[in-house]
């Protein structure tokens, strides 16, 4: 166990470093700046800002200052909204974008497992049909279409919701539902298969012959072992989750750290870009991380597999 820990961690460390390095170097040889939207600025005035800011300085200068940053978490300040650090920025959106992300994750949960449970237990009849065909819509259609057709069926000719911006518990019902959309559907066909294969095992045709009816089975004892590819899947979903709240908050006109983001790279916002790409890339990495020793701790096999392997090594 002490080693798969430690092996993860390097390999942590050494993934959020090799970003960071290579966001830096692609962020730099794009060609222009921030400060090149502005009209009609004389150059000694262009001049003085790329000093103020470091940027006149050697690139490998401006790597080791931005990586000495990193390490104080101190992002820099923004290069197109002044008075404001990168720091800050990420401080105001996070909380917006980790509401809509934890609902949007658990709507996919909830709804993905439920039907996928549902489906398995009806295996080929019209309701598994039914899950089945929503599955396919949910894959096929994109976050950033099914969040306008929200908007225009549920806010625009029902009026039941808000049709744009953030406030109240309402105003996350839209945009959580079409982030949750595609995960959900990915989910459900993951439990349908899983679930399908293990309630043929011996030992669920067990718990039938003692007269435990199909919901009790499934809930006791099939669910827990169908979960394990599910459980997997989650740093993938994170990431979907992440990617796509990028869109769908800007349609809906969110301020959490994927407008953000949309507004940074149209600014040239250099610092920002950056601030935000690490912050992405730790967060998500860090989820992968747990999730890993979540698989392990749940899985035996896994932690036999690392055991044998040390044994052999030894």
């Amino acid at each position: 166990m002490l080693r798969f820990f430690t092996r993860k961690i390097l390999i942590f460390v050494f993934s959020l470093f090799f970003v960071t390095s290579l966001t830096f170097f692609l962020m730099k040889s794009i060609p222009g700046d921030p400060f090149l939207q502005e009209k009609f600025i004389p150059k000694e005035i262009l001049d003085s800002l790329r000093a103020h800011y470091g940027l006149d300085q050697p690139l490998l200068i401006q790597y080791g200052k931005y990586m000495k940053g990193i390490v104080t978490w101190n992002l820099g300040p923004s290069f197109v909204y002044e008075g404001r650090t990168v720091n800050e920025i990420i401080g105001e959106g996070f909380p917006v974008s980790a509401l809509l992300g934890l609902e949007a994750l658990f709507l996919s949960l909830f709804f993905g497992i439920l039907f996928g449970s549902i489906a398995a237990m009806k295996k080929g009849s019209k309701t598994d049909h039914f899950f089945s065909i929503f599955a396919l819509i949910g894959i096929s259609v994109p976050s950033f279409l099914l969040a306008t057709l929200l908007q225009y069926l549920f806010a625009l000719k029902l009026g039941l919701f808000p049709i744009a911006r953030w406030g109240t518990f309402l105003h996350t019902v839209l945009p959580a539902f079409a982030l949750a959309a595609m995960p959900t559907a990915f989910i459900a066909k993951l439990v349908r298969v899983n679930l399908i294969e293990v309630l043929q095992q011996d030992y669920i045709k067990m718990a039938y012959a003692k007269g435990l009816s199909s919901v009790q089975i499934v809930m006791r004892h099939a669910l827990r072992n169908a979960m394990l590819p599910v459980l997997a899947y989650l740093g993938p979903l994170m990431a979907q989750i992440l990617t796509g709240s990028f869109v769908v908050e800007k349609i809906f006109g969110i301020p959490g750290l994927g407008q953000w983001l949309i507004l940074s790279i149209s600014n040239r916002d250099y610092t920002l870009i950056l601030g935000l790409t690490i912050f992405f890339s730790f967060l998500l990495m860090s989820i992968i991380f747990a999730i890993d020793l979540v698989y392990e701790w749940v899985d035996p096999r896994i932690r036999l597999n690392h055991s044998s392997k040390s044994r052999i090594g030894e």
